[in-house]
Parts: structure tokens; sequence; C-alpha cells
């Protein structure tokens, strides 16, 4: 099992809209192909951050989802959505240590 980290950091004051409409809109659309392990707003460090996790099974199941997820012609009209609250993205791979309760 690997883990994604995906990180946005939103325009200030925005994040409540932002996670309203990726509940609203979105999050169904991604579920198909990816399984949510967690959604966090950040309260310190890096503000108007929003973190999700998400699952896969290896990065070849990460890879094959996300080409079937960037295919999909409802997410295709849901990320033009999203894009105004955006200022920066990043991602970072995490592979679980063998005692974490996540594998």
């Amino acid at each position: 099992m690997i883990y994604e980290q995906r990180t946005y950091r939103i325009t200030p004051g925005k994040a409540p809209e932002f996670l309203k409409l990726y509940e609203a809109e979105g999050l169904h659309i991604i579920s198909q192909y990816a399984k949510l392990a967690g959604c966090w707003v950040s309260d310190s460090g890096v503000l108007n951050a929003v973190t999700f996790l998400w699952a896969y099974q290896d990065y070849a199941h990460r890879s094959a989802q996300r080409a079937k997820l960037g295919a999909d012609p409802q997410w295709q009209e849901f990320v033009p959505k999203i894009l105004p609250y955006l200022v920066h993205q990043e991602s970072i791979f995490l592979q679980p240590a063998a005692f974490s309760p996540l594998d």
C-alpha cells in the first residue's frame, strides 16, 4: 500500500468554500478511483492549506487510477471549478513503516 499526500494551498479565506465544493461535486467522482484515508485543514504552520491522503495498492495502481480519473468526463468538468481556489499544489508519496497502523 502507498499513500499520496496531496496538499493544496488555497486562496486565503476560501478554504471553507473549496471544501464545500469538493465534497458536493468532486469527492464522489475521485472516490471511484482512489480511497480517501483522510482530509485535513491546516491550523498552524502553512495556513490556508488542505491536505488529502489517498490510498493506492502500489505505484502502478496509482498511475492506472489517475489515468482513469483524468479521462472521466465528470472530473474534467469539475476541475475547472476548483482551479480558481488553488494557489499551489504539492504531492508526496508515503510508504507506511512496518509498524504503522495504516498498511
